[in-house]
């Protein structure tokens, strides 16, 4: 695809815009929802969706400014189409097709999991790679074969990496967004404290509904004066327990797949605990390392560009039937039959 990519995501709480071309950023803007729904203690759907489509309009605003973009330059719009909050991405599709459709231009519908491995491209990365994506809903191993295609090595028995780190800063009584609060905690305690066990130590998948009930059952053991001061302690426990099975589960999948290169992606893949343990662990395994910076481990659009520019593009003005999907068994009913690619032939999904 030549010419500029306007990009538009909104999957979950955070409302992003951002100018792509020639797979480079040329703008990025996130307008984050973290002050609304902390009142709430996690996102609230209705209110997300609200929300974003108060702040699209100025957040595209914004982006096109930065890069300098004026509507005439831009060639396609690239938005999310799933999964994610099926309100939230209604409302982003939507802005999109609308977008497009104005400019008569085509309109290139991204999956959340393709963008977050994208933002990998900003570094420089070559498939064939193994990418451990890991976020609130999200968390699973694929290995990447060329572009944003992948093919899933591993995924999550029950809850998501991201998932059980906030659970964990709940019942530590932090703050929100718990992730990281609860990786702020860590860094000032002693990961050795609580002996929390390592789920499935056997097979490629991953399971934290258990890590997540030895830290209730831990807690309810101790009483709040021992909590209090020992706090840390366990986050930086409870925390080692998950990057553990998170990085050892990682390089058993690239030894198994006879990989080289291993890159990090989603919101998870900020986390200083889970960086600096992938960090000396690929470094003692003469493994080569890719960790997205934090700005694009977090939802943001410059990965949908990112990821676009690997993807088949939807002529105007067929994309208008396309939908959005909650979920990856979702998507092939909310995608078209055909689609263009970049030279003009069809392609099916």
């Amino acid at each position: 695809m030549t010419g500029a990519i306007l990009c538009v995501e909104t999957s979950c709480d955070d409302t992003s815009a951002a100018v792509v071309e020639a797979g480079r950023v040329r703008s990025s803007i996130v307008s984050s929802q973290n002050e609304l729904h902390a009142q709430f203690g996690g996102v609230v759907p209705e209110v997300a969706s609200r929300r974003h489509t108060e702040l699209l309009p100025t957040v595209v605003a914004d982006a096109l400014d930065a890069a300098g973009c004026a509507w005439d330059d831009v060639a396609a719009v690239a938005v999310t189409t799933g999964p994610g909050l099926i309100g939230s991405l209604l409302v982003g599709l939507a802005a999109a097709k609308a977008y497009a459709y104005a400019r008569r231009v085509p309109l290139i519908p991204v999956d959340h999991l393709q963008g977050h491995i994208a933002a990998n491209y900003a570094l420089g990365v070559e498939p064939p790679f193994v990418c451990l994506v890991a976020s609130g809903g999200h968390t699973l191993l694929a290995v990447v074969e060329v572009g944003v295609r992948f093919r899933v090595a591993a995924r999550t028995m029950d809850d998501a990496a991201g998932e059980a780190f906030d659970k964990g800063a709940r019942l530590l009584g932090l703050g929100y967004p718990g992730g990281r609060e609860l990786d702020e905690l860590a860094t000032r305690g002693n990961a050795g404290y609580a002996p929390f066990p390592r789920a499935v130590p056997h097979g490629r998948d991953f399971s934290f509904s258990g890590l997540k009930t030895a830290l209730l059952y831990d807690l309810r053991g101790r009483d709040a004066a021992e909590i209090d001061v020992h706090r840390a302690d366990i986050a930086a426990s409870y925390q080692g327990a998950i990057v553990r099975q998170l990085v050892d589960k990682t390089l058993a999948c690239a030894r198994d797949e006879g990989l080289r290169r291993v890159a990090l992606a989603g919101g998870v893949a900020a986390n200083s605990g889970l960086r600096r343990s992938m960090t000396e662990r690929c470094a003692a395994s003469g493994l080569e390392l890719f960790l997205p910076p934090l700005s694009l481990c977090t939802d943001n659009a410059a990965m949908v560009g990112l990821a676009a520019g690997h993807l088949p593009v939807v002529p105007w003005p067929e994309y208008l039937a396309i939908d959005a999907y909650a979920s990856a068994t979702q998507a092939k009913a909310a995608r078209r039959p055909g689609v263009r690619r970049p030279n003009g032939r069809r392609a099916s999904h």
